[in-house]
This record gives structure tokens, C-alpha cells and sequence, in this order.
């Protein structure tokens, strides 16, 4: 398959990046620093920035799938550029899509009318990264693509097992934790088993 990455030098990104070339994709990545990306003959870098259409639209040209890492870091890439890649795969006629998120933007169960970071699942008092990623959401829920977000909670770097639970637009009930590894583990299989399109997938041990 040809992808799309962004956020490809990042913690989870990077694994994705590794998992979708050990796999025999072609990949096309979008990165500020393209020296933190690894030398690969299915690896094709674009020097750019992810709030500007143009280098989306360049990143996007003749891919399959799009797949964003991007994180939130105290910025606005995200909200940004979510809305241009959307624009880019109409363009493109491209439909699939896969992002990830965070836990704090799944439905509450404290209050099923609000999500996690609203009602306080999480206790967290800063909620500027959800805000970011609940802004992708809305984005994308409101687009005709096949969208799947998937929604790591507290997120330690470690390798994949292959083994943890998943529920559709909720964290599964007492999850604490998943690994870098295992979420790239999930997010790669999902991208292509397109099992929960229009969702947002949680996902912990």
C-alpha cells in the first residue's frame, strides 16, 4: 500500500514508520527535520510543515491511506492541519484515514453526554491537548472520509504484545495504560482491516 505518514519522527509515529516498512508499504512522510528519518528505499521524505496545505497536498499526491502521529506539543498543527488533509484526499479521491489521539476525546462514563476530558474522567486540569484532538475529531466526523482515530491513555514507551482490549468510542472499562508499541501495533492492523471506521477506538491493557 502507499501512505501518507505525518508525525513520523515522533513516539509513536516512528514505530508506525518502522512497522509500515517492515511490512513492504511505501511510505511518504512529511517532516520539519527529514534528518530524523530513516534512510529507506520505500521511504520517500518531504521537507515541510504540516499546518500548510501545499506540503500536505505534496505528501498526500498518489497515496492510498493517510495516517497522522501528530501530537499537539502545545501548538496548533493539529487542528490545522487535520482540515487540510481532509481538503488534500478529496482532491485526491483518497478515503481512508487513521489518526491518533488520546483517550481524554472518548465518550465519559461519568457523563455519556460529555467526553472524557469534559467531564473529568481523567482528572487532568490541563485539557489544551484534547481541545486539539477533539478538534480533529469534530473535523473528521464531519468529513465523508472513512475515518478511525485510535485513543491511547497514559501512553509509556514499550514493546508490542499484541495483547489488549479495544472498545469503540470508550476507553475500556479500568484501562490505565498502553504501550507506544502496542498502539502502533493496533493502529497499523486497523489502517488496513478497516474494522472501526467512523470511530474512536480506546484502547489499553
Amino acid at each position: 500500500m502507499r501512505i501518507s505518514l505525518f508525525g513520523g519522527t515522533g513516539r509513536v509515529g516512528s514505530l508506525l514508520l518502522t512497522k509500515f516498512l517492515d511490512d513492504g508499504h511505501h511510505v511518504t512522510a512529511l517532516a520539519r527535520n527529514p534528518e530524523k528519518l530513516p534512510v529507506h528505499p520505500n521511504l520517500t521524505v518531504i521537507q515541510g510543515d504540516a499546518k500548510e496545505l501545499a506540503a500536505i497536498a505534496t505528501t498526500i499526491l498518489g497515496s492510498e491511506a493517510v495516517v497522522s502521529a501528530l501530537g499537539t506539543d502545545k501548538t496548533t498543527t493539529l487542528s490545522e492541519a487535520i482540515p487540510h488533509m481532509i481538503q488534500a484526499m478529496k482532491d485526491e479521491k483518497i478515503k481512508r484515514i487513521l489518526t491518533i489521539g488520546t483517550a481524554g476525546i472518548l465518550q465519559s462514563r461519568i457523563d455519556p453526554e460529555q467526553l472524557r476530558y469534559e467531564a473529568g474522567d481523567s482528572n487532568r486540569k490541563l485539557t489544551a491537548a484534547a481541545e486539539e484532538h477533539d478538534a480533529a475529531y469534530r473535523a473528521l466526523s464531519a468529513s465523508n472520509l472513512d475515518w478511525t482515530i485510535i485513543c491511547p491513555t497514559y501512553l509509556p514507551d514499550g514493546e508490542p504484545t499484541g495483547i489488549y482490549r479495544t472498545e469503540d468510542n470508550r476507553l475500556p472499562l479500568e484501562g490505565k495504560q498502553i504501550s507506544t508499541g502496542d498502539t502502533a501495533h493496533f493502529a497499523a492492523h486497523e489502517l488496513i482491516a478497516c474494522n472501526h471506521l467512523h470511530a474512536r477506538v480506546g484502547i489499553a491493557y
